[in-house]
């Protein structure tokens, strides 16, 4: 009899190392947690490395970078982006955390746009306003995902003719690569075969400074830019202005705290940073556009681009109340956002730069975000 109870044990032994346990991504997230099926196709997490030992989760839920893990100053790996640790949070959440915006990022004025002297209606998702395609936008689609290799990710999506309101059949191909400096390329590109218009961004939530729960009022921010698109009250652009003695000079590092309760009529509008900067840059990804850094950790993040704008945000609307990953509630302006982009509203500013795809042309836009240790 106790040979037999020794046999069964052995058995049960050797029965529970032969079961492969799931292993947790370098941020804690597990694969399988996002796994599901949206609109008819399955959801999953896809995990980028470099050489550095830096990781990048997305998910093809909405193209969204859910975590990028990279070192502080003390060499301890540290995430930098929020989000959350599940496909169901994202499905459920009407939030952007992460995803991939379009078919227009930002804002466009009464949900209306002309093209050829036809009116394109669009879906009116903030206020009377359309805003980053509608509620229906790229960032609550499903992508087709194709990992390249262990550092690149290519997504691809057929936003349809008069989806949102919005006309031609757009092709569109969206590839993350984690490169070996530490960087997420965001490179995307595409065609159509009708007239439309085109303005994809990335809408992540950055705070760098590896606390969970904390604000990023410490957090130093500078924009490569001496004007910038003053709005209404509605946040709807109203032509271009020189940041000269306003708050909004971001052109040497600030905290972002310092001024963003300033009584200055362009942070009351946004309840704080919610503006569009037009870059000095003139298209030249090379030449940084923008940084931010954490005095606490010492990260910083560099963003460079061939965009002519970015879309500097703070969390103004986050209210305190949503739980991220690992149970983390994210307060009041707990990130900061820095979106490359052409500027809001733009199909309504002939005097903007063009946001117009024609058929025949490739649409193409390039984000890199470097982090970097100080």
């Amino acid at each position: 009899m106790k040979r037999l109870c020794m046999a069964v044990m052995a058995m049960c032994l050797l029965l529970s190392c032969g079961e492969k346990r799931e292993e947790a991504t370098l941020s804690g997230l597990m694969k399988s947690d996002f796994v599901s099926e949206v609109e008819g196709k399955p959801t999953a997490l896809y995990v980028l490395k470099n050489k550095n030992g830096a990781e990048a989760c997305i998910t093809n839920y909405g193209g969204r970078l859910v975590s990028v893990m990279v070192p502080d100053k003390n060499g301890k790996m540290t995430d930098v982006v929020l989000g959350y640790d599940n496909i169901g949070q994202y499905v459920q959440s009407d939030g952007n955390y992460g995803a991939l915006i379009g078919r227009y990022g930002n804002r466009i004025n009464q949900g209306k746009f002309t093209l050829d002297d036809v009116e394109y209606t669009l879906p009116q998702n903030n206020g009377a306003h359309c805003l980053h395609g509608g509620p229906q936008g790229y960032h609550a689609r499903m992508w087709d995902a194709k990992q390249l290799n262990d550092q690149a990710l290519e997504l691809t999506y057929l936003s349809k003719d008069g989806e949102a309101g919005f006309p031609g059949n757009l092709d569109i191909k969206v590839t993350y690569t984690l490169t070996d400096d530490n960087a997420v390329g965001i490179k995307y590109e595409a065609t159509t075969d009708k007239k439309t218009v085109v303005n994809l961004t990335n809408h992540s939530y950055f705070n760098l400074s590896g606390v969970p729960g904390s604000d990023v009022l410490d957090q130093l921010v500078m924009i490569n830019a001496d004007n910038y698109t003053p709005v209404d009250s509605t946040l709807i652009p109203v032509g271009i202005s020189p940041v000269d003695g306003t708050p909004l000079d971001l052109r040497t590092p600030v905290a972002i705290g310092k001024q963003i309760n300033d009584p200055f009529q362009q942070l009351q509008f946004g309840r704080g940073y919610d503006l569009n900067w037009v870059l000095n840059t003139n298209g030249d990804k090379n030449v940084l556009a923008a940084k931010a850094y954490s005095p606490t950790s010492g990260i910083a993040l560099e963003v460079y681009t061939n965009e002519p704008g970015i879309q500097f945000y703070t969390g103004n609307f986050m209210d305190g109340k949503d739980t991220g990953k690992h149970g983390v509630l994210y307060p009041h302006r707990g990130a900061l956002c820095l979106e490359t982009q052409h500027y809001p509203d733009s199909p309504n500013h002939p005097d903007f730069p063009s946001v117009v795809l024609n058929p025949g042309e490739k649409y193409l836009s390039e984000c890199i975000y470097k982090f970097t240790v100080e």
